[in-house]
């Protein structure tokens, strides 16, 4: 048994073609029915999805607001450095960012001195929270207090680091290894 191609009729044998156009031969679906067909097919899909034909279409909360722009490249690419710019200051992201930068450049902005023996940890709430590694560096730091609020105005802008809290070192913890004790703890006044 062979398969039949498209050329074979249903008896097996070769089927003529016929000469006309598509259009003229039987009882072919008018184009103008198909196209309506397919709009209806289209509405009925976006209405499946909530969309209603007409309504202006919905966008991200995270797109930019549509604006008209006019003149000559309106419709050009931006820059990256630009579109983040922007974004930085839409959102009030501009202070926090200057603040994270002067913290990842910390040894240009302080000296190398004092980097090696302090280092940033924490900003918030305009206030800069910096730990060193010795009792002695954080009396020196507290010294250059306003030495270095001056040099962080001049960085990221006055009013930005209005604090710097100088930590010392983080002293010993018992709460782990061969001197811990379950129990108070050494608050404990034994009596």
């Amino acid at each position: 048994m062979s398969d039949a191609s498209a050329d074979d009729d249903a008896s097996g044998g070769p089927r003529e073609r016929d000469p006309r156009p598509v259009a003229a031969r039987g009882d072919l679906t008018p184009p103008s029915e198909v196209a309506r067909e397919a709009l209806n097919r289209a509405k009925a899909a976006a209405r499946a999805k909530g969309l209603r034909p007409g309504a202006p279409s919905r966008r991200s909360p995270l797109a930019e607001p549509h604006t008209e722009r006019k003149g000559p490249g309106a419709r050009d690419p931006r820059t990256l450095s630009d579109v983040v710019g922007r974004l930085l200051r839409d959102k009030g992201w501009t202070q926090d960012v200057s603040v994270g930068g002067v913290i990842g450049r910390w040894r240009e902005v302080v000296g190398d001195q004092v980097a090696d023996h302090c280092v940033p940890e924490t900003f918030e709430d305009k206030v800069l929270v910096v730990r060193t590694d010795s009792t002695a560096w954080a009396t020196q730091v507290r010294m250059l207090t306003p030495t270095l609020l001056r040099r962080l105005a001049e960085e990221v802008g006055e009013g930005v680091v209005e604090q710097v809290q100088v930590l010392g070192p983080a002293g010993p913890s018992f709460r782990r290894g061969r001197r811990s004790v379950r129990g108070p703890g050494p608050g404990d006044t034994y009596g």
